[in-house]
């Protein structure tokens, strides 16, 4: 993986550790990298909730426990009223010196047991459990952790809120749900993806000035992605007609599902494809001429018929309705045969999941978790309990640029490189969001991206065009909603 800034790198639970030793065995102990993680969560609490006086701090036995306590110590000296709660008697390693600094500034301790009732607070610590638990909280713990979810304050949680899995985004139990999480060291992979968007609440970063030259030897894990990418677009020449910027051709919308290939068609028209065609069942065409007479709509029976639009097409945008009839299976095996690049989602990964075929050298699947347990021949938990390597695995296995859908999307070379969208919101989760996603990537391949640069760029543009168009208002919000936005995007990198 290629380096990247500190802001869009995104690492292992392990490369973490590896670059606090790295720092260590620099010079920096263990212990000053503690007081930097607290000072650091301390200032975020001050700018982020000015008016609080009540600071809740629940400690575990480990080093995010040792932040808490020294959060808790830099809030006593500042006047604050402070009341600290430990899982147990005991913390360990430079922890154990936090604990012994906050006793020594007159700090006391509560040890929670079954009976115990968090007081009232303003804001709340979540120093619970760090980036080492990989097993749902249990016992005392789980206890806790339902009490600070029903707990009026708001929830500040440190390095990862307690009860995630840093490197996977899955809460496999009770999971503290803050309402902001500050990341030490650097971006955990996880905090970006799955179970993870609904409980990190807003997210702070704060390398605790570890040197950059420590980061060299641990290239990250993968790349956030942010609304920069837009830049792959370059400006477009004034001396220029449609064919210079390609031919989409969608090909899908069996009987009863011409909607499908009519959104994944408009989407590459308004992301800027030069032409788009549509190779579709004869009783749609009326229909969709009427919807989008910019589009070349043509009747298709079989291979025959559609070979003459896959010979004029620069890329092939396969799957939104197609079925796994004959009928789709044909279209299928036409197109897949003829080596044209082409974007596979919905029926055509189905179908591939049904019959391995070869694939043409450029091409972009899409699936969601559960077209990609199909693919991979598992189960859909298997697939979200670890999305990294599930997307991985689906690049190589298909050597294929593999856009993984779902919160926090994954994008995947066969060369292992994984690139992760922030942007997204639930409203996105309805019928056409992915025949829109389709005709995006397309017609970003059909302007001259390579497959990896318009999955990239195409699942960017998708995202935010959603964030766009939901507002304040997601619910409800449908796929058409989206196409406006998606022109504005791609336009907003112009010079």
């Amino acid at each position: 993986m290629p380096s990247q800034s500190i802001s869009t790198s995104l690492y292992t639970v392990e490369q973490v550790r590896g670059l606090d030793q790295a720092a260590i065995a620099g010079g920096i102990s263990g212990f000053e990298l503690m007081q930097a993680a607290a000072s650091a969560a301390f200032a975020l609490m001050r700018a982020r909730w000015p008016d609080a006086r009540r600071v809740l701090v629940l400690a575990g036995g480990g080093n995010n426990g040792g932040d808490a306590f020294l959060v808790a110590r830099l809030a006593s000296s500042a006047g604050l009223d402070v009341h600290v709660v430990a899982l147990g008697g005991e913390s360990r390693g430079d922890a154990a010196l936090a604990r012994a600094a906050w006793l020594e500034s007159s700090g006391a301790v509560e040890i929670a047991d079954e009976g115990t009732l968090l007081p009232a607070a303003d804001v709340l610590i979540d120093g619970l459990f760090g980036t080492g638990l990989t097993r749902a909280p249990s016992g005392l713990a789980a206890i806790l952790i339902e009490q600070i979810n029903a707990h009026g304050a708001s929830k500040l949680s440190l390095d990862v809120p307690s009860g995630l899995n840093a490197d996977s985004g899955i809460a496999s139990g009770v999971v503290v749900r803050a309402d902001a999480t500050i990341s030490f060291v650097g971006w955990k992979r996880g905090l970006f993806t799955a179970d993870a968007v609904d409980c990190c609440g807003s997210l702070s970063l704060d390398s605790l000035e570890i040197p950059a030259s420590t980061r060299f030897d641990f290239p990250a894990d993968a790349c956030l992605l942010d609304a920069g990418i837009v830049s792959l677009l370059p400006p477009r020449k004034f001396n220029v007609n449609k064919g210079t910027f390609g031919h989409v051709l969608t090909v899908g919308g069996d009987e009863g599902m011409a909607g499908a290939v009519t959104l994944c068609a408009e989407a590459a028209l308004r992301v800027g494809a030069g032409l788009v065609s549509v190779a579709t069942r004869a009783v749609h065409v009326g229909a969709i001429n009427g919807r989008r007479p910019e589009l070349m709509v043509r009747a298709v029976d079989g291979p025959q018929s559609v070979q003459n639009s896959i010979d004029r097409a620069s890329v092939v945008a396969l799957g939104p309705g197609l079925g796994q009839q004959a009928w789709g299976h044909a279209l299928c095996d036409a197109v897949l045969r003829s080596g044209k690049p082409c974007v596979l989602d919905a029926d055509a990964l189905n179908l591939l999941a049904r019959a391995r075929v070869d694939l043409p050298n450029e091409v972009v699947l899409t699936p969601h978790p559960g077209e990609a347990a199909r693919l991979l021949r598992c189960d859909v938990t298997e697939v979200q309990s670890d999305r990294f390597a599930a997307v991985r695995e689906l690049a190589q296995r298909y050597s294929a640029v593999v856009v993984l859908k779902g919160a926090g999307s994954l994008i995947a070379n066969p060369e292992r490189e994984v690139a992760l969208c922030p942007f997204g919101n639930p409203g996105m989760a309805s019928g056409g969001m992915g025949d829109l996603l389709t005709g995006v990537i397309a017609g970003l391949i059909a302007q001259g991206l390579s497959t990896w640069d318009a999955a990239r760029l195409g699942v960017v543009a998708h995202a935010i065009a959603g964030d766009r168009a939901a507002g304040d208002c997601p619910r409800g919000m449908v796929a058409g909603d989206l196409l406006p936005f998606l022109r504005a995007f791609v336009n907003s990198g112009r010079t």
